[in-house]
């Protein structure tokens, strides 16, 4: 017997383009709805995906009783207002990232999870790029040994007309900051999964090539809970756009990676029939060329095809999806104490409560 399939929407067509054409793609779903106020934008969309209903109003898609879930992929300080009115609506949610600007806003979405019993998952797909499964498993079998430092670098570029789109980008209102928490808050979240807790931050900020409010460039060190030391910088200046720096070491082993593609990897241990030289010549033939290369080999989903996809298989399968708001929360966390160290000048310690 054929389970009826999802009936999968999504509000806000800029990044929300990439959920639908998951969704499109799901063979557990149904694209059956897109919604957008700006009708040139929405009139795109429905080119693509002509079967799909079409609203300039977002009670309208909350209305549709073809629709379970709701992508939210609209401007960041938006997130919370519209999942909490979606679940309230009855249907599951799936939000961009960030969850939200502030940890406040974000217990909102979780709070509602709760109190409607409706799913909700989070954007974070870069833990699932291919490279993150060998890096993730070798901290957590202890190959690295004790993990004692973790460097991570955002160095993007972004013109001026990239903040003057729209209007709400670089804004402390609507945006919650700048390269932090917009471009860099996947890397965020990969260092505190993959280092364990923050337990403090001291951070400094500034603009140095655009005209916003908020930040172009942020420079933080890290003390971890576990007594691991790190650094995390944030930019968009970095012209024309230079890497994603992923590095953790440990007492026996350290990898590299930029975003997708694994750098280096060198274990003092090998495991198997394999020197340290051959095993990280393996790793890098797999994992070294990015998401599309380890994807033919392994046959795995990543990036936003990978979250909706869960996304939809939690809602069919009555589980929560990997990623749920408490879980996304933690990052939040962290880029609030930043920002907050950054402007005070003080050391600001985390206390778990976001």
């Amino acid at each position: 017997m054929e389970t009826k399939k999802i009936g999968y929407g999504v509000l806000g067509l800029g990044i929300g383009m990439a959920h639908a054409e998951a969704a499109a793609a799901s063979e557990h779903a149904e694209l059956v709805a897109l919604c957008d106020k700006d009708e040139k934008r929405l009139h795109r969309a429905a080119e693509l995906y002509p079967s799909a209903a079409c609203y300039t109003d977002a009670e309208a898609l909350f209305a549709d009783p073809n629709v379970d879930v709701i992508s939210i992929c609209l401007p960041s300080a938006m997130h919370a207002d519209y999942a909490v009115r979606a679940m309230e609506a009855g249907k599951h949610v799936l939000v961009e990232k960030p969850i939200d600007i502030t940890c406040e806003r974000a217990a909102r979405i979780e709070q509602a999870r709760q109190r409607t019993g409706k799913r909700c998952g989070v954007v974070v797909q870069n833990r699932y790029n291919l490279n993150m499964y060998p890096i993730k498993q070798a901290i957590e079998s202890g190959r690295l040994g004790q993990l004692f430092l973790g460097t991570f670098a955002v160095k993007w570029y972004r013109e001026q007309s990239y903040y003057d789109r729209g209007g709400w980008r670089g804004t402390w209102e609507m945006d919650g900051g700048g390269s932090l928490i917009n471009q860099s808050l996947h890397t965020v979240d990969l260092m505190q999964w993959l280092m364990g807790e923050v337990e403090s931050v001291s951070s400094s900020m500034d603009i140095f090539a655009h005209n916003i409010k908020t930040e172009d460039a942020t420079v933080s060190t890290v003390r971890f809970k576990s007594g691991a030391l790190g650094t995390f910088v944030s930019t968009t200046c970095a012209y024309p756009g230079v890497s994603t720096e992923i590095c953790v070491y440990g007492t026996k082993g350290s990898i590299e990676a930029d975003a997708d593609r694994l750098k280096l990897w060198k274990m003092s241990e090998p495991v198997g029939e394999l020197d340290e030289d051959e095993e990280e010549e393996t790793m890098l033939t797999r994992y070294g060329r990015g998401n599309r290369a380890a994807a033919k080999e392994e046959g795995k989903l990543y990036g936003h095809r990978f979250v909706v996809e869960d996304m939809i298989l939690a809602v069919r399968d009555g589980r929560d999806p990997l990623v749920t708001p408490t879980e996304a929360m933690k990052s939040v966390a962290i880029i609030e104490a930043i920002y907050e160290s950054a402007k005070s000048g003080k050391t600001v310690y985390l206390d778990g409560s976001c």
